[in-house]
């Protein structure tokens, strides 16, 4: 569903040439959740913004349902992928009501039975109808991340790309929203790719693992083998280490809400 062929990704040029991505190549299947992770500046993030589309400066190839996709998407292209962000709060915007914020999506890409789709994404996601007319600041941590999610889910992608989609919440809102996530794949047939700094995040989530250091992906990896610490590269030990909380047991959330 996903493949990256060689894909860096550099801003500025001559001597202040940065390149964030650096010739970063891998494979995730339809209905597979694949992580990465590594440290802040490793370049997760910005991969994720070459595949949503969002680097139009990428180089190499990103294939989509075995279609390769340009800086300039498609509207197809463009619902068929689709990005939660990091930050639940400014993601979402201050002035709009929950109602407006699901309905811009269906507005852009003219598409019918707007009421029903508001409902719909809202009941996926474990909001009710008493959410709908809120404002961002009268919803919590969580019921914002929902809302993103919603959104999201709302222009029925079948790949949902996440830029460490619990890291600004509290630790029990976090399983919350990763039971959410695992729920939502599995009914809805999702691909997904999440990027976190979290290794229990990333291994309740996803079964395969890449980890990346200064732009390069340095080993692919599972979510066993990175929890029984069977790992190749340095980095990646180190990475472990600094997790020093992280088993596999840590990854084992319950997962039945």
């Amino acid at each position: 569903m996903i493949t990256l062929e060689h894909v860096t990704v550099s801003f500025g040029s001559g001597a202040s040439r940065v390149d964030a991505v650096r010739d970063v190549s891998f494979r995730v299947e339809e209905g597979a959740a694949f992580g990465l992770v590594g440290e802040s500046g490793s370049g997760k993030s910005t991969i994720l913004r070459a595949i949503a589309g969002l680097i139009p400066h990428a180089t190499g190839n990103v294939l989509l349902a075995g279609r390769e996709v340009g800086g300039r998407r498609t509207p197809a292209e463009r619902k068929m992928v689709q990005m939660v962000f990091q930050d639940p709060y400014g993601s979402l915007h201050p002035s709009q009501t929950v109602d407006q914020i699901l309905s811009m999506p269906i507005a852009i890409h003219k598409l019918d039975r707007a009421e029903a789709r508001v409902a719909q994404a809202l009941a996926e996601v474990g909001l009710g109808p008493q959410h709908r007319f809120r404002y961002p600041h009268q919803l919590s941590g969580g019921q914002r991340q929902r809302v993103a999610i919603a959104r999201a889910l709302i222009l029925a992608p079948r790949i949902l790309l996440l830029d460490e989609p619990t890291s600004a919440l509290d630790v029990s809102v976090q399983a919350e929203i990763l039971n959410l996530l695992v729920r939502l794949r599995r009914e809805l047939g999702l691909t997904l790719l999440m990027v976190s700094h979290d290794l229990a995040v990333i291994a309740h989530i996803c079964e395969r693992i890449g980890v990346m250091n200064r732009g390069v992906l340095l080993e692919t990896t599972t979510a066993d083998d990175l929890a029984a610490g069977t790992v190749r590269e340095t980095y990646t030990q180190q990475l472990l280490r600094s997790n020093s909380g992280f088993d596999s047991r840590s990854a084992e959330l319950d997962v039945a809400s």
